[in-house]
């Protein structure tokens, strides 16, 4: 039988070789009825977000690369040693399981060295856990941001991005829950259990998971009921629901059948409809529409997803500069054909969950000096908030923000009037 820690290796093995996202390589190797994905996810988890610093504790006693045909071993020791250093694992209970997979999928002596480099660090584990200095981004990562930030900045946004992040929902109504906490512009934060379907409001369509950062364009719109809005990119469909909720009129797509139809679930859960649901590429369908204008097009733009980071720790170790090059000119063409589909006097929301300024205020500065019949739209926030609004009058969130109640996803958000 293959355990919870078995397929956490092979899973590790995936995401980090292939350079995929966990989600991927999960819905890969976990059986579709798996009833302890909880643990997997926290293993997981648990070992990206101290990779870089497990990877230099188990070099302090291998330092060469095991073969291909025993790489398992090296996810072994990874995974191993994020249990004993993070999450209190009876040593007895780590070092017998990863040395049983390692035997089982090499040979005894590869098992015998894994067993021997187990034992030596939970032998020093008090010395390893008071020498981290919590160390999250690896060198590749750390030159991405560097286009866009400071040492400083960098070294805020790792230190918090490394802790676990909160549970964000947006609500229909005045929907409360009494051990949370309610976020600037609305919205709750709580604790996330890992159990999100029992807790109460869930089955009644009350609210859906969405992060701050998410959530934080459309809290900004007041008087859109009866809008006609596009909203391009939109599955899941987070700020689908919060189009329709605020009473627009939606026209929802997104180029993925699989999304959209979780994006039709979620929505049906939350009692809400779209007035349309497409699935087609944003560009081809941006280039062949000649109905009418719309009065608010929202482009929650393809992006490198870096601002993700703090839920999905694999990001730092699979994404490259490249990766924000690649993204580029799908961002401007969709503003371009955005511009070309909206109303005069309609607004144009652009945003991306990434933390590369390449991305979100390079991308909109150029489109502004291209096109004078735009204009930054002046968003009203608390005063709270009011780091989050750069010079020019858009939002960048990091990270780093919002500490006292816990962060953030890292977010772009440029809202534009287009101006008679």
């Amino acid at each position: 039988m293959t355990t919870s820690r078995e397929l956490s290796v092979f899973i590790l093995q995936d995401i980090l070789e292939n350079k995929v996202f966990a989600s991927e390589a999960k819905n890969k190797h976990l059986p579709k009825d798996y009833q302890e994905t909880a643990f997997v996810n926290m293993l997981l988890q648990t070992g990206l977000r101290h990779l870089v610093y497990i990877k230099s504790v188990i070099k302090n006693y291998a330092q060469k690369k095991f073969p291909q045909n025993a790489r398992v071993a090296h996810y072994s020791l990874i995974l191993g040693t994020a249990e004993l250093l993070y999450m209190n694992t009876p040593n007895y209970a780590v070092i017998n399981s990863y040395v049983d997979i390692t035997k089982k999928h090499t040979n005894k002596y590869i098992a015998g060295f894994t067993n021997a480099v187990l034992r030596k660090i939970a032998t020093e584990k008090d010395r390893f856990k008071s020498e981290d200095t919590g160390i999250f981004f690896p060198p590749e990562f750390r030159k991405l941001l560097s286009s866009s930030y400071n040492k400083k900045t960098i070294n805020f946004i790792e230190q918090a991005s490394i802790k676990e992040p909160f549970l964000d929902i947006s609500t229909i109504t005045d929907f409360n829950l009494p051990q949370s906490t309610i976020l600037p512009l609305g919205g709750l934060r709580l604790k996330n259990n890992g159990n999100i379907t029992q807790i109460e409001g869930y089955q009644q369509g009350l609210w859906w998971v969405q992060d701050f950062s998410s959530a934080f364009a459309v809290n900004t719109l007041n008087n859109i009921k009866d809008k006609r809005v596009l909203d391009l990119c939109a599955a899941p469909g987070g700020k689908t629901a919060q189009l329709i909720a605020k009473g627009a009129k939606v026209t929802a797509l997104d180029i993925s059948e699989e999304r959209l139809k979780r994006l039709t679930e979620n929505l049906s859960r939350l009692n809400l409809h779209t007035e349309a649901t497409i699935c087609a590429d944003a560009t081809d369908w941006l280039t062949n529409y000649h109905g009418e204008p719309f009065d608010i097009i929202l482009l929650d733009a393809p992006c490198s997803a870096t601002g993700t980071l703090r839920r999905h720790p694999e990001l730092v170790h699979i994404k490259k500069s490249s990766d924000v090059e690649t993204v580029l000119p799908i961002q401007k063409q969709l503003l371009e054909q955005s511009a070309n589909t909206l109303k005069k006097g309609g607004l144009l929301i652009y945003c991306t969950c990434s933390l590369s300024k390449q991305e979100g205020e390079q991308q909109i500065s150029s489109f502004l000096q291209k096109h004078p019949d735009f204009k930054t739209h002046q968003v009203s926030i608390p005063s709270e908030l009011s780091v989050l609004l750069t010079p020019e009058g858009w939002i960048r969130i990091l990270p780093s923000h919002l500490t006292s109640l816990g962060g953030a996803d890292g977010f772009f958000i440029s809202i534009l009037d287009k101006v008679n």
